[in-house]
């Protein structure tokens, strides 16, 4: 396994070792021991899997308040995503700062996105599905979330006129947003 430190600091971009053959390819998606011994210690408690149908689905951005926070470890096993984090840690260096990445079916690319970070993605393909590990349970009174295109962030996202849920074109600008870290 390749980790490679972004600019945020602790998200990872993790590119497992693929072995490719004229069947097609094995990998180890996730190896706790692999993690652990190159500094990624988390405990993973629940499997998340999404479809998205259509191109230009934008998900999130999304986050659980502390004490339910979570550290999630996202790939891409159809299509592709321009994936996005956001700091939202009050006080660190590079609060409202973010990172967006390419992860995709074809590159296995996956990315870790620590406590404390806003989580999005822009589907740049039909038939998208996007499966995530997270290390604390979905809790419905600390699901949070900033508005996608808050203009002080100034994401670059691929699309301006995305399809977005009603709750997610609901969400505050960051300096409304409710945030505990």
């Amino acid at each position: 396994m390749n980790i490679t430190p972004q600019k945020l600091e602790g998200a990872f971009i993790i590119e497992p070792q693929v072995h490719r053959d004229s069947r097609g390819f094995f990998m180890e998606s996730y190896n706790e021991r692999k993690l652990r011994e190159l500094g990624i210690q988390h405990n993973f408690v629940q499997d998340n899997h999404s479809l998205s149908v259509d191109p230009g689905v934008i998900r999130g951005l999304h986050y659980q308040l502390n004490p339910k926070a979570q550290t999630k470890l996202v790939r891409v096993t159809a299509g592709a995503v321009y994936d996005v984090v956001v700091d939202i840690r009050r006080g660190s260096p590079t609060f409202g700062q973010w990172i967006g990445v390419i992860l995709s079916a074809h590159n296995h690319r996956q990315l870790l996105v620590p406590k404390g970070f806003a989580h999005g993605f822009c589907t740049l393909v039909p038939n998208t599905e996007v499966q995530y590990k997270v290390d604390e349970y979905y809790c419905p009174e600390c699901d949070r979330g900033i508005l996608w295109n808050d203009p002080e962030l100034a994401i670059d996202w691929p699309v301006t006129n995305p399809v977005l849920s009603e709750k997610d074109r609901g969400h505050p600008i960051l300096k409304d947003a409710d945030i505990n870290f």
